[in-house]
Parts: C-alpha cells; structure tokens; sequence
C-alpha cells in the first residue's frame, strides 16, 4: 500500500517550528547542570526527590517498586450481558490479566434500568448493562471475588454498584472486610469533563463521602475512589491542566470528609487516582513524577495528614483513548505501546492499554489480547523495571517535572481565588479552559504543526483493508427489558418499599447512604429505583454550557 508525505516535494515532513510539549512548556535544544542545578546539591535531592517509597514520594510510592511487584494489568471490558462480559473476563484472566475492569452502558452509569424510555437505542452499547443484584451474581460467576482485584468505571451511581458488588462477595462466601478494588466515583469531574452525573454537587458529595465513611469501617482495602484525570484529559486538557483540575477535585473529596467529621488519616490512605497516558513521552513521565510531589505536599501542608500513606499517591493509567486514530488503525498499536512504557516509567500502580481498533469499534479479543501482550512485552523483556525511576536526575526530566509542578500551582492558587473547585464548575472556569485547550490543539493537528501519521502525514493513497469490528445486536436490549421486569416480579413487595423508604428517609437524614443502598439491593431493588429514591431527595443537574 502507498503512502503520501505530508509535503508535496516528496520528502518527510519538517520538525515543528515551535519546539514545545502538547502543555506548551519550552523545550530547548539540550540541558544541562543550569536546568536543574540542585541535582548536584544532594541535601537538595533529598529535599525534592527523596528516596522511593518515602516522602515526597516522587521517586515512587513502594521502595523497590517493580523489582519487588510489577504494576496490576487491568484491562478494562464490558459490553452487551453479562453473560458475554463474564466469558471476556474469564478470556482475559485466562490469558494474564491480573485484575478486572468493568465498563457500563451509558443507562447503568446515569441510574436507569433497561426498560427506561431513555435507555432506548444504548442497552449494552459502550459497556454491560447491568441493573440487578442477578445480573451482577452473572458477570462475575465463576470468579472468587475475594482473590481478584476489580476496578469498576462508574460515577453517579457508584454507591449501587458497590453494593450489588459487596451482596454478591459475601453470598460466595466473602466478607467486605476481603475485597480489593475501587469504584471510580469521582462526580466532580463528570460536571467538568464528561457529562455522566445525575444528582447536583451538594448530594453527589454526601453520597461520596458515606462511601468514605462506610468503606474505612467496611471494607479498608477498597479504594472508595478513583479520582479521574483521564476524562478531563481526553476532553482536551493539557497535561498541565489534568493534573490541576484533578488535584483541584481531590482536595474538594478530601475537605468534603473532613467537614462531615472524618480525620484525614481514617480514609486518605484509600484514595486513588486515574491520570491520562498521553503521546507526549517525556511530558507525560514528567506529569507522573510531578503529580507525586504535589499530593504529598497538599496532604502533608493542607490537610495536616501525619501517615505518610495519606501522603502517598497512587494511581491507574490508561493510554490515551483520544489519540487513537481510524485511519491506519494499525498504527494505534505502536502509540499505546509508546504510552504505556512513559506510565511504567513513570511509575504507575495498575495499567490498562488501548486496543488499537477501539476508534472503530468495541475491542475483539484478538484486539485485547494484543493490548494485553503489550504490557507483558514491556514487563518482562525491555528490563525496564529492573531500577526505580530510572530517568531520575536527567536535567531534561528534573527541569520538566519542576515546570509542571509549578504550573499546577499556579492553576490551583487560582482556584482557591475564584471560590474552590465547585465555584469553578459552576461559573464555567474549569470547562471553558478544557474548551479553549482542545480548541488551540485542534488547530494545530488541523494545521499539521502537531503530526499524527496517517491523519495529517503519511496518509494512504488506498482505500483501507476491512477489519473485523464488534457489533452489539438489539437483540441484547430486548432481553434486558425482559430479564428486568421479571427480576422485580419476583420480589417481596412489602420488603422492597421498606428499603426504599429507609432509603430515602436516610438520605434526607444523616444515616449512611451507602449502608441504606446495600440494604435497598438486597431488598432486590434495581439500580434505576434506587437511583431515582435519591433523585427524589437530592434533585438532578442542569448541565453548564459553554456556547
């Protein structure tokens, strides 16, 4: 197959004119003592860097990081039942995946059932559709929940899937007390980035923290959030402004649970984090070791945490959706494999890899399976992870991880002036400047001064090869409807608006929310029904537009 340069002389195209990272930072042509100049100063080092595993943890939040554990591969799936995302799971365990991640249909993740009339056309579309304790025993039958590690991307309605999660760990034969994990749960940036919410700030907030509350005394290895940067980043962000808008949520969670009573120390330790992998390699290894120095100092300095656990900040990377590309699908492969060896070497905690015909379609399995076999190749052949934070002292990096960190500050100092995170969301601050930054960066890749083969470069002459694309039958949301209705047939009446009441009693009261939830799904409640008893008391969004 031919392939067309970008310029019409026929040869490669030029190096960009401005010499930058996708945030705008300067790069010069070489670096040396000058950029960096407390490298050499080793009272310094230790001041700014520290050792692994310690405070500021910018080396790494483990001592012997991948020599002692290699990150968690998690590959995140779902799609249509569950039935067919539990034979992915098990595919996927069966192949080396070390924990799960679960996606949802866009009706499970905005609180309605299958048989909703706004439901209509989405039923199992982006991910698995799941509304009832029944459904959840399916998807993960077969798998003891008490030995794997699930990650599950859900927001608005987070509280319902960790209770059907928990109800079906203890029928195994489990306790709470046992599971790993993290539910996603981090509403704030659903009203910045991605438009995913159901309920406003104020009751989003009290649900969020009664997890917090309910997990440190419940379930202390669960992690009751996730909080997102990927999403503010594939709207568009800088890498600079992932990590300012997500830091920026974080101390939002944090001063939330600590004004409801809780002592930082209770719960910091289970917070996480889920930053972007974008195709700016250095940037984004920068970005990780940055965004480090800059938790420990919010937790240690704002909130006065005294664990250093509360201070260590650990995270799951997933390469970059946005950069994934139609044309030349092919080509994907070799961006995510660029993209998950900055996150390892940056040090991420858990990975997941991009499947190279997810700007397509859902992944096959063949397509999963290679994004899998990327990670395992750079893990156990590239020998990258037999030193801790291997580029630590390079000028380029030290001075480039100084410049996000400093950065970062700037945008969180502003923040704080225009009234705290919530201010900013709902005066528009937050979206207009994500709106603003795709907007320039568009123009650029428009403009061919940032390059993407195959789109703006080296374009095919000829049409592309079929590929094989997954495709989700109707047929798989009539079956929901059915599975649905005869699921709340089924149930003691009486037993369910008991719940329901409690539920909604609770929620206008000062009961945890998440306990009243568990109860309300093993009354046999479906997700939907529990969604709306708290939309009855907590109302819903109006979305912010910027246009």
């Amino acid at each position: 197959m031919s392939e067309k340069p970008s310029s019409s002389s026929g040869k490669a195209p030029k190096a960009p004119v401005f010499l930058q990272t996708r945030s705008g930072i300067e790069i010069r042509e070489a670096y040396g003592p000058a950029d960096a100049p407390w490298v050499g100063d080793l009272q310094a080092v230790e001041e700014k860097l520290g050792t692994p595993g310690k405070l500021p943890f910018v080396r790494g939040v483990q001592r012997d990081m991948y020599r002692g554990r290699l990150w968690t591969m998690r590959q995140y799936a779902g799609f249509g039942t569950a039935e067919e995302s539990n034979k992915r799971y098990h595919y996927l365990l069966s192949q080396g995946t070390m924990g799960l991640s679960v996606a949802f249909d866009l009706p499970t993740q905005l609180g309605y059932d299958p048989d909703h009339p706004r439901s209509l056309g989405e039923v199992g579309k982006v991910g698995v559709s799941l509304s009832t304790l029944d459904e959840m025993r399916t998807l993960f039958n077969g798998i003891d929940l008490s030995q794997v590690s699930t990650s599950m991307t859900i927001n608005a309605t987070a509280s319902i899937l960790l209770g059907f999660y928990v109800a079906v760990a203890e029928e195994q034969g489990g306790k709470a007390a046992e599971l790993r994990g993290t539910v996603q749960n981090d509403v704030l940036k659903e009203y910045i980035a991605r438009g995913n919410f159901i309920y406003p700030p104020e009751g989003a907030l009290r649900i969020t923290t009664d997890m917090f509350d309910w997990c440190s005394k419940n379930a202390p290895k669960w992690n009751p959030i996730s909080i997102s940067g990927y999403h503010i980043r594939e709207a568009g962000s800088t890498a600079v402004q992932e990590l300012a808008f997500t830091f920026a949520d974080a101390i939002a969670y944090v001063q939330a649970a600590v004004d409801r009573g809780l002592s930082v120390d209770e719960f910091a330790g289970q917070l996480s984090f889920f930053f972007n992998v974008h195709s700016d390699f250095f940037e984004e290894i920068a970005k990780f070791r940055a965004a480090r120095r800059i938790w420990a100092k919010i937790m240690k300095e704002r909130f006065g945490a005294k664990d250093s656990r509360s201070c260590a900040l650990r995270f799951h990377s997933q390469t970059a959706g946005s950069t994934l590309t139609a044309q030349q699908p092919q080509n994907n492969v070799i961006r995510v494999a660029l993209q998950a060896l900055s996150s390892v070497l940056g040090g991420t905690q858990s990975l997941h890899t991009n499947s190279f015909d997810e700007a397509l379609a859902l992944p096959t399995e063949e397509s999963a399976r290679i994004a899998l076999r990327t990670q395992q190749v750079i893990a156990y052949e590239s020998n990258v992870t037999q030193t801790v934070d291997p580029l630590a002292g390079s000028w380029f990096i030290e001075s480039l991880t100084d410049e996000i960190e400093k950065r970062t500050w700037t945008y969180l100092d502003e923040i704080e002036k225009r009234g705290g995170t919530v201010a900013c969301i709902e005066s528009g601050y937050i979206q207009n400047e994500i709106l603003d930054s795709a907007y320039h960066d568009q123009k650029s890749i428009d403009a061919a001064k940032i390059k993407v083969v195959g789109v703006n470069c080296f374009q095919d002459t000829q049409p592309a090869a079929k590929m094989e694309l997954m495709r989700i039958s109707p047929e798989v949301e009539r079956r929901a409807v059915e599975r649905v209705r005869a699921y709340r047939a089924k149930r003691s009446a009486s037993t369910y608006e008991s719940a329901m009441r409690a539920l909604r009693d609770g929620a206008k009261g000062s009961a945890n929310v998440q306990g009243l939830v568990i109860e309300a799904v093993r009354a046999q409640a479906t997700l939907g029904e529990i969604a709306d008893g708290l939309r009855a008391v907590y109302g819903e969004f109006k979305e912010y537009s910027g246009f």
